[in-house]
This record gives structure tokens, C-alpha cells and sequence, in this order.
């Protein structure tokens, strides 16, 4: 299992980078929240930048915004492996995709708890990540919502049926008991179980899970 790990509880946003950087966390992932979106606000480019210019772990950028374009072209700035948008937050899905691609950056799309799974399917075979919310999104430390299951196992049905080749990720309420819900994703983004505790054990727990 790969595993994301989301620096968005962490009180000390330098510490949480430096120490990531000596464990086994496959990503980074960065929360960016607009307070239009969502009702939150985190940061903006030049509060991060200078934590992550030289480090060497692969950023997340997670968007739950409603300008979409204007924060990739800030994000980009980063480099990152990934930047996922939500699919609820724009009427031009098709448009973004391209804009994003055209960065040389991989697409993700993320559905809301309450989102139909289905209406991610025509942008499958376009995109390079699924970012399943198995919490509302913006804000940590929420517990993990069990219908999720159900859209991870559909999007991996969905995947081996079309033959196809996306990542199917999950973020809200990862921990080493929700793990075990979530078995046919590829990735788990988790925060406050990592961060607020021993990190390289608690990723270390989360990326064993597929091999038990």
C-alpha cells in the first residue's frame, strides 16, 4: 500500500517536512483549501515554499478550491507528482484535466462523501488518480464514513473491467483499523495518524497492511 501523508494537523509545518523526509511515506500531501469551497483556509504558496524547495519525497497537492486553474498555476511552481481537483468544483472537468496535463503534472479527481461514483466513470480513462473523500473535506481528525468502501471496491471493478490504470486513493480517517476497509485501493493519505504519533512506525503500519 503507498501511503500519503498529510501535513495538515501538524503544528510545526518545518519539523512535520524534515521528519517525513527520513521515513518511508511515499508522498507528501498538501491540503489547499480556498474558504470558498470549503470553509476552511490553509496555505498559499510562499508559506510552503520555502519547506519543500529541496526536499526529495514527491508532493500530493490536494485542490479543494474553487479557482482552479489560478492555484495550479501556483502550485506547479512545486513540481508536484500529483495535483488532484474536485470534481464538484468546476463545470469544465475535461478543460482542467488538459490544463493540468499540459504542466507535465499528473491529474487527480476527488469526489465528496456524498457524490455519486458513478459520475467520475466518462474521466477515468484521462486521468492518472481518484482521490475518494471518506470524510467531508476541510478539516482533519474526522472519522472514516463506511460507505466509502463501497466506491473504492466499485472504482476497482471499474478499473479491471475497462483496463485501466488509474490510482485509486482514499483520504479521511486512515488509521490502522480503517486500513483494513479499504483494501482494493492503491494509496491511503493519512494526517493526524501519522503525524501525531511515531511516524515511521505508523507508516510503516499502513504500507505493511497489503502484505499481511
Amino acid at each position: 500500500m503507498k501511503v500519503s501523508t498529510s501535513i495538515l494537523s501538524s503544528n510545526d509545518i518545518g519539523m512535520c517536512i524534515s521528519s517525513l523526509e527520513k521515513t518511508k511515506t511515499d508522498y507528501i500531501h498538501l491540503d489547499i483549501m480556498d474558504g470558498k469551497f470549503v470553509s476552511n483556509k490553509t496555505w498559499h504558496l510562499d508559506d510552503l515554499a520555502g519547506y519543500l524547495e529541496n526536499i526529495e519525497k514527491p508532493l500530493d497537492v490536494h485542490l479543494m478550491v474553487e479557482d482552479i486553474i489560478n492555484y495550479v498555476n501556483e502550485f506547479s511552481f512545486l513540481n508536484p507528482e500529483y495535483i488532484t481537483f474536485h470534481l464538484e468544483a468546476t463545470n469544465d472537468i475535461n478543460g482542467i484535466i488538459n490544463y493540468i496535463k499540459k504542466q507535465g503534472i499528473k491529474v487527480g479527481i476527488s469526489i465528496k462523501p456524498n457524490t455519486n461514483v458513478e459520475l467520475l466513470y466518462p474521466y477515468l480513462k484521462d486521468i492518472d488518480l481518484v482521490l475518494v473523500m471518506s470524510v467531508e473535506p476541510g478539516m482533519g481528525g474526522q472519522k472514516f464514513i463506511p460507505s466509502s468502501k463501497d466506491k473504492i471496491d466499485k472504482l476497482k471493478e471499474y478499473k479491471i473491467n475497462n483496463n485501466l490504470d488509474y490510482i485509486i486513493s482514499v483520504d479521511g480517517g486512515i488509521n490502522n483499523e480503517t486500513i483494513k476497509l479499504v483494501s482494493n485501493s492503491d494509496m491511503v493519505v493519512s494526517g493526524n495518524f501519522i503525524t501525531s504519533g511515531d511516524m515511521k512506525k505508523n507508516i510503516e503500519l499502513l504500507k505493511d497492511y497489503s502484505v499481511e
